[in-house]
């Protein structure tokens, strides 16, 4: 099993309707990418980072995760979305011991 997170913050105002757009469509988009398990969004709460939000979901196996991160609604939204409106990020990929 991997384990697929990715801790962010937006270019956009917190509470903007931008950032709620931004979360609904990611929602949408990247849970309904075939291999997704328990997909996650996050809102941060502790002190100690200055990221905002999280994203996390499981895979079954490598395979799985390498098609979803191939898939085109994947690669589309990364570049016409990620790219676009997310300030900075830090992605942690895990594997089940």
């Amino acid at each position: 099993m991997i384990r697929h997170t990715v801790a962010f913050t937006l270019k956009h105002a917190p509470g903007s309707a931008e950032e709620a757009a931004f979360l609904g469509d990611a929602k949408t988009i990247l849970a309904a990418i075939p291999g997704v398990q328990d997909f996650e969004q996050l809102r941060q709460i502790s002190p100690k980072t200055d990221f905002a939000f999280g994203f996390a979901m499981r895979f079954a196996d490598e395979a799985a995760y390498n098609a979803y991160n191939d898939h085109p609604d994947h690669t589309a939204f990364v570049r016409d979305r990620w790219l676009v409106e997310v300030e900075r990020f830090m992605e942690l990929d895990y594997l089940s011991l």
